[in-house]
């Protein structure tokens, strides 16, 4: 039998596909770039780094390119993991490895909240893997075929290792994460990353974080640095020491990266902070706002957001620089009957562009899991997102009994995309964007970038300005902003390069939602839950 863990093993990690029509698949924004899909697996090449540094690793993202048999019968264990939306295409990559005799590890925060779907596979390997991989090792060295490892310890994140940044291609992503934090502080009933990864935020060094950067820096890669924590301000204090390391490090260095990250809205309360960021090139920030009436912030223990106007928010990070996205639900309990209109207005007269919207979904083990359960209201087998359109909150969700008509949280969420992406209305917000934005810019692109960005601007002009239902709102953001605060010009383009995606993304999620009213309305509200609660 063929030694495992002395090796020389052959290990391939496969980071498995997400739907095209996912809200952060922006496929369209990388065809005018040139590169293959968003983000890169900071997962799995932490995963890499965690495992006998002897053995031989190939990473392949499906994403960016097809996993060939060739590519399996190379290696002598194969691993993946993953998220919710990947469920599917993890559990089609696990029969297809075992179909060729591979041995199959998975782990990552699906498996780890739902790890009897995952039952195929020879090794579960759970909860956080600076904890668990040394389990799953010490198996492997014994000889072990199949196991399970959880833990309910947390990482000592002060011994984590730097990712194998060198198992992929930069130019296949338009940005590539790093992790500083782990957890989060606050109480959000719907949030699963409080029950994965705890309250106490723990974190990297500022030394950690630095060998990061510079590890990126040494394999020559320039740009986009995404901060992956779920609360990059869980602790200010921490987020400012090591903000002003980076402002340091990327000084002497010449401004190579610059950044985004998620905060809360109570980013914008702590102005030393919002400097900091705007010093160091911080550029975008995905604010979770959720919903904008407070009632149902208090209901759903999001209480960070309460008493916080998102505009105010959006417009003092705009001074600095940074623009928002911002994540929306829809489908709470306490929410009003106006919430179309509140949250149409809300995202109106902030100026958000990049607005996600999604449908209220019970993840498993969360606080409201928990509570609708008790109160008989989660649906059986609720979060199995296994079907062949269920790509993520966007077009998934309310997988429980509503309090609310079912048809008119639809039919809302309908209204609401409709609205915040039709053409006149997004182009108004993104001049609205542009105008207010006060950009200090510290990364130096090379002479090749450079050439890259003016491509992309021309496949921009070509592809909104050129198009019969967007050409006339483009030119007139474009030459707005050029006369009147032409540093916003380059946030103008981006957003217009936003919208080719969001477009789709939106006409996507109509139809998927005018099909599920149909199906309801057929027979009622009251049959169609019977047959979902199998009652």
């Amino acid at each position: 039998m063929t030694d495992l863990y002395g090796g020389p093993t052959k290990c391939l990690l496969v980071q498995t596909k997400f739907s095209g029509f996912s809200f952060w698949n922006y496929q369209d924004v990388c065809d005018i770039v040139g590169a293959r899909y968003p983000a890169s697996s900071l997962g799995l090449m932490t995963v890499a780094a965690l495992l006998p540094q002897n053995w031989e690793f190939r990473l392949i993202d499906e994403n960016v390119e097809p996993l060939l048999d060739d590519y399996l019968k190379w290696a002598d264990l194969v691993c993946t993991g993953g998220m919710l939306p990947q469920q599917k295409s993890m559990l089609e990559f696990i029969r297809r490895a075992h179909n060729l005799d591979r041995i199959v590890v998975v782990g990552g925060p699906d498996p780890t909240s739902q790890p009897d779907l995952y039952h195929e596979a020879d090794f579960l390997v759970l909860g956080e893997g600076e904890v668990t991989i040394p389990m799953f090792l010490a198996d492997l060295k014994s000889g072990a075929t199949s196991g399970r490892y959880f833990s309910e310890e947390k990482a000592n994140m002060l011994e984590a290792v730097v990712p194998r940044y060198d198992l992929i291609r930069f130019r296949d992503y338009l940005m590539i994460g790093v992790q500083f934090i782990r957890g989060c502080p606050y109480d959000c009933e719907f949030c699963d990353i409080i029950e994965l990864y705890g309250r106490t935020p723990r974190f990297k060094t500022n030394e950690q974080m630095i060998r990061e950067l510079q590890s990126l820096y040494d394999l020559g890669y320039r740009g986009h640095i995404d901060f992956v924590d779920d609360n990059f301000i869980g602790h200010k204090k921490r987020a400012k020491e090591l903000l002003r390391e980076v402002k340091t490090w990327t000084r002497s260095h010449g401004y190579p990266f610059y950044f985004s990250t998620e905060a809360s809205l109570n980013l914008a309360d702590d102005e030393e902070l919002l400097r900091l960021m705007q010093e160091v090139d911080f550029r975008y920030v995905f604010l979770g706002i959720e919903t904008p009436e407070d009632a149902t912030l208090k209901q759903n223990k999001k209480v960070q957001n309460i008493n916080k106007p998102i505009g105010d928010t959006v417009r003092k990070l705009l001074s600095y620089g940074i623009v928002s996205n911002g994540g929306y639900i829809i489908g709470f309990d306490t929410e009003s009957k106006e919430i179309a209109d509140h949250m149409i207005d809300s995202i109106q007269s902030s100026g958000i562009c990049m607005a996600m919207i999604g449908l209220l979904y019970a993840l498993p083990n969360t606080q409201l899991t928990r509570r609708l359960e008790s109160e008989g209201r989660l649906f059986p087998l609720a979060s199995q997102s296994v079907g062949e359109h269920d790509i993520d909150q966007s077009t998934s969700g309310l997988n429980f009994v509503t309090r609310t008509s079912r048809v008119v949280i639809l039919k809302n969420f309908i209204r609401v995309i409709n609205a915040i992406y039709e053409p006149a209305n997004y182009y108004r917000r993104a001049i609205f964007t542009a105008l207010n934005i006060r950009p200090r810019y510290k990364y130096s692109p090379t002479f090749r970038t450079w050439l890259i960005y003016l491509r992309s601007f021309l496949r921009v002009c070509s592809k909104a300005g050129f198009n019969v239902r967007t050409g006339c709102y483009y030119w007139k953001m474009f030459f707005t902003v050029l006369f009147r605060n032409p540093r916003g010009v380059e946030t103008a383009v981006n957003m217009a390069a936003m919208f080719i995606h969001f477009r789709k993304q939106k006409e996507y999620g109509v139809s998927m939602m005018i099909q599920s009213i149909d199906e309801i309305e057929k027979n009622g509200e009251k049959e169609y839950y019977t047959r979902r609660m199998g009652t």
